[in-house]
């Protein structure tokens, strides 16, 4: 501590709730209300639909993942709608991931376009995808 620095440590932590997928795109929002226009990138990442334990072990949902493809572009308030609930029972304890996605669409504009995309099942015991998108500013 007489340098300034104070490792903090703990012995037991309870977190009784975790981000929602709308507090996910509120952050994103905040992000990108930055007042000075600067050049970012901002990532969006998390495994897509799957489960990697108990009795859905294996799930992989493709419908779900290429439902949330198209939303993350043109209707992020939508997947925001959904809760944690929601993700798991659709895309497995491990699709809770999917929520950081809607960071980085929160940052950009409504005005985007995609660039490119790939979905590929499996990838392991999850599906993966990419999406890249050019946010073409407020109109």
């Amino acid at each position: 501590m007489d340098d300034g620095f104070d490792l903090a440590t703990f012995h037991r932590l309870d977190i009784d709730h975790g981000l929602t997928a709308a507090r996910c795109l509120a952050l994103g929002r905040a992000i990108g209300s930055y007042p000075q226009d600067v050049k970012v990138a901002v990532f969006g990442t998390g495994g897509m639909s799957h489960r990697l334990a108990g009795a859905r072990a294996g799930l992989i949902n493709p419908e779900f993942d290429r439902m949330f493809l198209r939303a993350i572009e043109s209707e992020p308030e939508k997947l925001a709608a959904l809760t944690r609930e929601d993700y798991i029972r659709e895309a497995g304890t491990e699709g809770i991931e999917l929520i950081m996605w809607l960071v980085m669409r929160g940052a950009l504009s409504d005005r985007i376009t995609r660039i490119h995309d790939t979905y590929h099942v499996p990838a392991s015991n999850t599906a993966t995808a990419l999406a890249l998108f050019e946010d073409l500013g407020e109109a």
